[in-house]
């Protein structure tokens, strides 16, 4: 199961639980967000990105990384994706990808030792040369990662181009040689503002040994990691261009997932937050106004933690899962969400379940505004009683048999009008 792969559906048994549990929804906390971001300058893409976008991300966070802690120097879905390349192609490319892929992750390592990159003592950048270098490398290792999170997107990244294109001639100085100079140039800018950002200060604070750079939640049944945890406050990094429109729905159930993962509270979090590379702007809450502003009242932290931890048990490997194969896992599902539904006592706002005043208990039905509102959008996606019954998407039905000389045209779904 994937945190990120479960809040994409709103089918999914996570998603429909995330929806329920944070009943104020993001828009609370987005306020709250862009009234923290305070600049209207934006470190821009260059115009040769293009779809490198995530790369470029990726190598970013991981930079971030180990300005914090250099104790992984390698992020494991990179080496994940270089033991995979075994098994690309047909001709000994995959081969020749996974020999290559591992040249750079030594290097990788050997260089991040010698830079001593977590050295408070010396700035977060280093100098220019020997950031591109370190650029190169961690583009180089991000196009690996996409094997293991994304293996549908491997075979149109440049390494994969180049290595199947000539895998006689495919080094680790060609592979180095890969990345355009603009994807390098955007990853060391990003940096060089993060060196004067308030970033720079929480690193200032906290000892190497005390930063976690990509945890993970140890005993959960779903896959998920973080940017960063240090000292209680859990980071995620983002490289958006359009860093105001960066508190989406989803950005903040991820936020709301990790937290609630924790559940042997192995890292202390107090507080949650997002680091923007491009503005240099550190948005961050304490744990209870997090809550508090996506209406997660229903519940304190650790029964909340129990009951997502009780879903994750119950839907026995696929609370991501965006339909389920037969009905019996359908009715499963729905019966295992019923059951974790918060219930409103007498008195009580059917929203954010909170008494309701004295004076308006015979009067009002909700407590604020804010609730009557929210209640009309969670009872037309069956979150709420006396709605219509939540969609839980059933099996699908089963491909046809095609004949052995037949041809597939297109993958394109169609519907009747």
């Amino acid at each position: 199961m994937s945190l990120v792969d479960g809040l994409r559906s709103p089918h999914s048994p996570l998603r429909r639980f995330l929806d329920r549990e944070l009943s104020a929804g993001p828009g609370p906390l987005r306020q709250n967000y862009r009234a923290q971001h305070r600049t209207d300058h934006v470190l821009l893409p260059p115009p040769g990105i293009g779809t490198e976008a995530g790369t470029v991300g990726t190598a970013i966070d991981q930079r971030l990384r180990l300005a914090f802690t250099a104790a992984a120097p390698v992020d494991d879905a990179a080496l994940i994706g270089i033991e995979l390349t075994g098994r690309f192609g047909g001709h000994g490319e995959g081969l020749r990808m996974r020999a290559v892929g591992n040249e750079p992750a030594a290097r990788l390592t050997e260089t991040v030792q010698y830079l001593d990159l977590d050295y408070r003592d010396l700035p977060l950048d280093r100098a220019q040369d020997e950031e591109e270098d370190l650029a190169r490398m961690l583009i180089a290792a991000a196009w690996y990662q996409v094997l293991a999170r994304t293996p549908i997107g491997f075979a149109f990244t440049p390494l994969a181009g180049a290595a199947l294109e000539d895998p006689s001639g495919f080094t680790l100085t060609r592979l180095l040689q890969l990345p355009h100079h603009e994807l390098v140039d955007d990853v060391v800018n990003q940096l060089h503002k993060a060196a004067h950002s308030p970033l720079e200060d929480v690193g200032a604070r906290n000892r190497p040994e005390d930063c976690h750079g990509g945890p993970t939640f140890a005993g959960a049944r779903i896959t998920a990691d973080a940017d960063l945890a240090v000292d209680g406050l859990l980071l995620d990094f983002k490289s958006t261009r359009h860093p105001l429109k960066e508190t989406s729905q989803r950005t903040a159930w991820q936020l709301a997932g990790y937290l609630l993962l924790d559940a042997a509270d192995a890292y202390r979090i107090d507080a949650v937050g997002l680091y923007l590379t491009r503005t240099g702007v550190l948005a961050s809450w304490p744990v209870e106004d997090f809550l508090d502003l996506l209406g997660a009242c229903r519940r304190d932290l650790t029964e909340l933690r129990a009951v997502f931890a009780e879903l994750l048990t119950g839907c026995h490997g696929h609370a991501d899962a965006s339909y389920f194969t037969t009905q019996e896992e359908v009715d499963h599902v729905r019966r295992l969400l019923e059951r974790l539904a918060p219930v409103a006592a007498p008195g009580s706002c059917p929203v954010c379940l909170q008494p309701l005043p004295e004076a308006t208990r015979h009067g009002r039905k909700f407590c604020t505004s804010r609730c009557r509102e929210r209640a009309k959008v969670l009872r037309n996606r069956g979150l709420m009683p006396c709605g219509p019954r939540p969609l839980i998407p059933g099996p699908r039905p089963p491909r046809p048999d095609l004949p052995g000389d037949a041809l597939v045209m297109s993958l394109t779904a169609r519907f009747p009008r």
